[in-house]
């Protein structure tokens, strides 16, 4: 997931230190929230970006997460 917006990021002319905002949407709150904290944790070990987690009841594909990453470009 995280690696995926990383090359976004780069193939648009930004970098994952530029991220400012990530709107999250999981279809789980109670039983993915644990792991997504994990791995943002991981990603964002310092000066991590704003962030809002939402649950939702469905996504358009059968996927249990959902980001909307906003950055800066140069």
């Amino acid at each position: 997931m995280f690696r995926n917006i990383k090359y976004i990021l780069e193939d648009s002319g930004s970098s994952w230190d530029k991220i400012v905002d990530v709107q999250v949407f999981l279809t789980n709150m109670k039983d993915d929230f644990k792991i997504y904290n994990a791995l943002w944790a991981e990603y964002f070990k310092e000066n991590p970006p704003c962030r809002t987690t939402i649950e939702i009841n469905c996504l358009p594909t059968p996927i249990g997460i959902e980001l909307k990453v906003i950055a800066t470009i140069d």
